[in-house]
């Protein structure tokens, strides 16, 4: 499998779901800006989308959305319980965690990439997201992990999310169990392995 991503992107969370599941891939990069590959490709070629993550597959297919690509490698690595078994009630509660994270979280990250956008309307996503941090560090009293003891793919996504808000200035001192949550992923020898090989350890 190869896995397109961006350091620090969203890519991050599939990156932590490969090397958790511990299946075989190759990173390969994109430059978001240009759209192009590392050897000069155009990556319109491989993702119209023009967004990371892509993940290419064995047979030449590409998925492409992170919440699809880390539910289809925690199901290509069954035996390592990253995602509960399909149809049950907590694969369900999976499912609403990682729509949470994509539509709350990731989305209204979005804006605050933008440089066009005023210091004021950044403030507006920044107080909305305080919100939903909120919500999940209530959540998270009594649980080592978004589904209580076991580390699934929704926490490789929301500890992609908690990096960004680290490079924000998020200040998250007044919700103890989110910090304690972030930092109890980030000591994670797969998720420091994805980090370094992003560049990325200062994120942990």
């Amino acid at each position: 499998m190869k896995l397109y991503y961006s350091p620090g992107a969203c890519s991050l969370s599939p990156h932590i779901a490969l090397l958790e599941a511990g299946l075989p891939y190759d990173l390969v990069k994109v430059d978001l800006r240009a759209k192009t590959l590392e050897n000069g490709d155009d990556y319109l070629k491989v993702n119209p989308k023009g967004q990371v993550p892509a993940l290419g597959l064995p047979s030449g297919e590409i998925v492409t959305e992170g919440p699809v690509i880390v539910q289809m490698i925690a199901d290509q690595a069954a035996d390592k319980n990253l995602a509960p078994p399909r149809d049950s009630g907590e694969r369900y509660k999976l499912l609403e965690w990682l729509n949470f994270i994509t539509s709350e979280l990731h989305k209204n990250f979005s804006p605050m990439f933008q440089p066009a956008l005023t210091d004021e309307t950044k403030g507006f996503f920044k107080e909305r997201l305080m919100g939903k941090f909120k919500y999940i560090d209530g959540q998270l009293a009594g649980r080592d992990y978004l589904l209580g003891k076991a580390f699934s793919v929704a926490d490789g996504y929301l500890f992609t999310m908690l990096s960004w808000a680290e490079r924000m200035k998020f200040d998250l001192s007044a919700l103890p169990n989110l910090l304690a949550y972030k930092a109890r992923v980030a000591a994670r020898p797969k998720v420091q392995e994805a980090l370094t090989k992003e560049g990325l350890m200062k994120a942990g």
